[in-house]
């Protein structure tokens, strides 16, 4: 391809670096990353390419072709890795530096190649001064793993729009006015959502300087007052704001955000317990352009419900367990809001059909509605159906339905597309059949943990939902072996599918092989699959991210191997209790780079040697469970801290770590949960040296045992830190027989 384009512009073009695009046109090598060879020719030989491209091609052809050029090329994620590579064989050759003689478009659309992780950015601007200016001008987000840092990066990065605090447990005031004072003219949204210990004094300083601020997440701000309300008032142009367990704000801090954020459209007060009918209605008052309103868990009643069903452009209302809101309060309602598309009122047991009636009588535009584990769904809810003939998605999880209640639905709401049935035990074959006869546009449907259904219902529903993505099924006890057959064969249109402790054995996984759009397939407690019906799947589903192996005792190393040559773009892999499994699966699954979420609890035979081969190579693990592991030593706690920087969850109960171990980990700067119970090899000293290394910890669930151990001054420290610490008292859990788990074992043990 070079060749080509140099022969076509020899003539006419003579780019000033063409005397070293001859000078290196001679020599050749190879350049391999992870194991990946490119053209046999020196990287800056293609910068140049890149350069010649664009003065051929100019303007915007450039862009598209420079992409396809790194599709074609394979290397879109290293680039900037090979570029520092080739900047220092420039160096050792003592040759003019080709970056240099980019333009500032080309730069930036190097840049927008990129992967979106830190590190491949960090590596981009690594390459020389111009490419680390121009990184820092494009940045928009900025998301600090150490808040002692802030100063620095603030510097660096002078144009950020969007800051993400969540791993910074500790933010105080300063932090926010250092923010507020560089950002004053770029800040639109920042996440305070995992911090605590700033004050109104701090959100004062946001909202008064940053005038283009329009996102604001404040979720889980226990300690917030009506005084920090006050002082968010003072965002005038907020549009979305999170104040969920805000539990110390009343109405008269919500009344001072009506007052001052009156271009609000989407606001959440979930467990804000102390507001009453009088702040809601004041939101619903003063800020007339809200969309998105959730009130969930508040003591309010129909009183603030006639303002808020008055707004006009009011599309999501959200009332889970508002135990003050009943038939006879939402009787005197005239008329539901006519732009209202979305309804949640789970968990409202004193609401029954005649309530729902008075709230959805005018919703034309209504869409999804959840009356998800409320009171139950009777016959006289049929009344209400052919209100709602346009709705789009129904949860009615957790709830008693009747024949006459399923009927209903499939003769009035033709058009719905999502239907959840989860653990309502009045589903039988006669009512899945008849609304699966009925919905033909029918994309998603959950009917986990209805016993009473059988084969006969599985048949309606693949017969006839030719559209059906998403199948959630688990704990089906009644439905046969040959049902499952029938998914693979009709439903090759799946991209999820949940058969958890369901009848299925090779012959069925082989017929859900053709669902070779699977992303996610969770087949968890089914002890009859082995590899052989694995490998079927692997082989076909290649795009699958989400795998769920729970329990499946039968499983062994090679049908993990399959599943790792198979389906390159896995993410999570669930392989608890599977007891077959050794280090050869690690080592299989260490092939899948994309992987984020491991867990292979009380698996005995698997080793640090194992985990080590997946912290080596899958960089971007952040979820890992490796309880009763009890093979898994200091050894695998080194390797994570040395290649899992992206690690943020951790279980190490009951394997046999030491202090060594436990204190490695604290150099992985992103992590934030961990739970260590009965962790025999640890002592009180070392987890006293571990936690004060530990620097972005949040939560750690410890034995109580330890409890009289700590000093006091230690549990200040970490709670100054922003960390929380969870004490249980368990006990020692020996294991038990395979065949008793359901009985003795829960499914997530702590």
């Amino acid at each position: 391809m070079m060749r080509m384009l140099m022969r076509r512009s020899s003539k006419q073009l003579r780019p000033r670096n063409w005397f070293l695009f001859k000078q290196l046109e001679s020599g050749s090598q190879n350049l391999s990353v992870n194991g990946i060879t490119f053209f046999s020719f020196y990287f800056p030989q293609i910068v140049f390419l890149f350069h010649l491209i664009y003065t051929l091609v100019k303007d915007y052809c450039f862009c598209n072709f420079f992409s396809n050029f790194l599709s074609l090329t394979k290397f879109h994620c290293n680039l900037s890795v090979l570029m520092k590579k080739a900047h220092k064989t420039m160096q050792a050759m003592k040759l003019v530096n080709p970056f240099a003689s980019l333009s500032e478009e080309i730069k930036s659309t190097i840049l927008d190649c990129l992967d979106e992780d830190s590190e491949t950015k960090k590596s981009f601007s690594l390459v020389c001064k111009s490419f680390h200016s121009i990184e820092s001008h494009q940045r928009k987000t900025l998301k600090p793993l150490y808040i002692e840092l802030i100063s620095r990066i603030l510097t660096r990065y002078p144009l950020i729009h969007h800051v993400d605090l969540t791993y910074c447990p500790r933010v105080e005031d300063r932090v926010l006015w250092s923010i507020s004072n560089a950002y004053w003219s770029t800040l639109k949204s920042i996440n305070l959502s995992r911090s605590r210990f700033f004050t109104h004094m701090g959100l004062s300083s946001l909202a008064s300087k940053c005038w283009g601020l329009i996102e604001l997440d404040l979720s889980n701000a226990t300690e917030l007052t009506d005084a920090g309300a006050a002082a968010i008032a003072e965002a005038k142009n907020l549009e979305k704001l999170w104040m969920a367990r805000c539990k110390l704000v009343s109405d008269i801090g919500i009344g001072c955000i009506a007052v001052g954020c009156k271009k609000l459209k989407l606001i959440c007060l979930k467990w804000c317990v102390r507001l009453t009918d009088l702040g809601v209605g004041l939101i619903a008052t003063k800020c007339k352009d809200i969309q998105s309103l959730d009130l969930s868990y508040l003591l309010i009643t129909e009183k603030c419900l006639v303002p808020i069903l008055q707004l006009q452009y009011l599309k999501e209302l959200i009332l889970v367990e508002c135990p003050g809101i009943d038939d006879v309060g939402l009787g005197i309602l005239k008329e539901s809001c006519k732009s209202l598309e979305v309804l949640n009122i789970s968990k409202c047991h004193n609401m029954s059909n005649v309530g729902l009636f008075s709230l959805i009588n005018g919703a034309e535009r209504l869409s999804h509605l959840s009356l998800a584990y409320g009171s139950a769904v009777t016959d006289d809810f049929a009344k209400c159906w052919y209100k709602l003939s346009g709705l789009k998605s129904i949860k009615l999880d957790g709830c008693l339905v009747t024949f006459s209640t399923i009927k209903a639905i499939g003769d009035w709401c033709v058009s719905l597309k999502e239907l959840s049935l989860c653990k309502c035990p009045g589903v039988t074959d006669e009512g899945v059949s008849y609304i699966a006869q009925r919905l033909l546009q029918l994309q998603k449907l959950d009917i986990t943990c209805c016993h009473k259904i059988t084969c006969a219902s599985i048949d309606s529903i693949t017969n006839s939902c030719s559209s059906l993505t998403s199948l959630r099924m688990e704990a089906c006890c009644m439905v046969a072996q040959e049902a499952i057959v029938l998914i693979g064969q009709r439903c090759q249109s799946l991209k999820e599918l949940d058969i958890t402790d369901n009848e299925i054995d090779d012959e069925g996984l082989e017929s859900i092989s053709r669902c070779t759009k699977l992303l996610s397939l969770k087949m968890g407690v089914c002890p009859n699959i082995t590899d052989c019906g694995l490998s079927h799947v692997a082989m076909s589903c290649q795009k699958l991210i989400e795998l769920d192996l729970y329990r499946c005792i039968s499983i062994t190393d090679d049908g993990i191997a399959a599943v790792a040559n198979g389906c390159p773009a896995l993410e999570s892999i669930n392989m608890a209790h599977c007891d077959k499994v050794t280090d050869a699966s690690l080592l299989s699954l260490s092939q899948c780079l994309q992987l984020k979420v491991l867990e292979i609890r009380g698996c005995p035979c698997v080793s640090s040697v194992g985990l080590s081969a997946v912290a080596t190579n899958c960089k971007k693990l952040s979820i890992l469970d490796i309880k009763k592991c009890c093979n898994i030593d200091d050894t695998g706690m080194i390797s994570l801290a040395r290649y899992s920087q992206y690690l943020k969850q951790i279980n190490l109960s009951y394997c046999p770590v030491t202090d060594a171990g436990l204190v490695a980990l604290a150099s992985i700067s992103r992590l934030q949960n961990m739970t260590i119970l009965h962790v025999t090899g640890l002592t009180p000293n070392g987890v006293v040296a571990a936690l004060f290394a530990f620097r972005g910890l949040m939560k750690v669930k410890l034995h109580t045992s330890f409890k009289a151990s700590i000093p006091q001054s230690v549990h200040s420290v970490m709670e100054h830190r922003g960390c929380v610490f969870h004490w249980r008292n368990k006990a020692f859990q020996v294991e038990t027989d395979p065949n008793g788990w359901q009985i003795q074992l829960p499914r997530h043990d702590g």
